[in-house]
């Protein structure tokens, strides 16, 4: 860390971080634990060089998410885009108790049940690694269509990651989601990116929701993720049902709400990402 970060940390914090040490995580920040001369252990995170209002954005979703009550989320201690840093309370990671999904379950549910102002975002900033619009939509079908399947067929198209006839497929999908899309709902609070590499287990067995592409949307589509590539017990599925029971046919809408993320793996890392689109077009076309 250079010394004008470890100054601005040190400036933003009121402490001097007297040790840092690299932790694992993420495919784009860096991440650190910082022992700081106060005695306090922080989670901090840096980028070489982020997109405009990366940090901010997170931590804007952090303690949107975090408003709510529900679901814990770490505290945002400090955050600045120049330097680029983000700090966050340290969370001391555990092992799963006998409560640990049911209590995950309710606590999304009660998120999502806060709902959003718009699909989308009002300050209009994008999420994701791949930049996601997020511009306020009135509808789901609108946004889903016009700030995620869309772009991303633009993206893939570019990058040559997917074959042509599945981007043919995508717009056909994006084009389809007022029949494909199921029951109207309002905009739910969403995490974004709720995969169980965004889940800490505490040492009370207690979850905690981190790295959020956070925004207004479908509530099926957190569920969708959570299962895409597993790590949630069926207890957290089935508590969130019994609080905020899902509309009929929710499980044939399932490879709808993995379209996005399956996209953008497909452009980030091909390989069986780019079969999995393709399996999920063909549940859907």
């Amino acid at each position: 860390m250079d010394e004008v970060l470890r100054t601005a940390i040190a400036a933003a914090l009121g402490a001097e971080p007297v040790t840092l040490a690299a932790v694992s995580g993420g495919d784009v920040a860096a991440a650190s634990r910082a022992e700081l001369d106060d005695g306090r252990r922080v989670f901090v995170k840096t980028h070489h060089d982020p997109p405009p209002g990366f940090f901010t954005t997170e931590a804007t979703g952090l303690r949107w998410l975090r408003d709510v009550g529900s679901v814990l989320v770490p505290e945002v201690l400090a955050v600045s885009d120049d330097p680029p840093f983000l700090a966050l309370e340290w969370i001391d990671e555990g092992r799963p108790g006998p409560d640990t999904e049911a209590d995950l379950g309710r606590g999304l549910a009660e998120l999502h049940l806060a709902g959003a102002p718009a699909f989308g975002r009002e300050d209009r900033r994008t999420t994701g690694s791949r930049g996601l619009p997020n511009e306020p939509c009135e509808t789901w079908a609108e946004f889903y269509a016009t700030q995620r399947l869309l772009p991303l067929a633009r993206l893939a198209r570019d990058g040559r990651a997917l074959p042509d006839a599945a981007i043919a497929d995508l717009e056909r999908v994006a084009a389809r989601l007022d029949d494909l899309g199921g029951p109207a709902e309002p905009p739910a609070r969403l995490h974004g990116d709720l995969w169980a590499g965004n889940r800490l287990v505490d040492r009370d067995g207690r979850s905690w929701l981190i790295d959020p592409a956070a925004h207004g949307g479908h509530r099926e589509f957190d569920l969708a993720m959570m299962r895409l590539f597993g790590g949630f017990g069926a207890g957290c599925f089935a508590t969130y049902d019994d609080v905020h029971p899902l509309a009929d046919g929710w499980e044939a809408r399932v490879p709808l709400h993995q379209l996005a993320p399956l996209v953008v793996h497909a452009i980030k890392f091909g390989g069986g990402y780019v079969a999995g689109t393709e399996r999920a077009l063909a549940q859907l076309t």
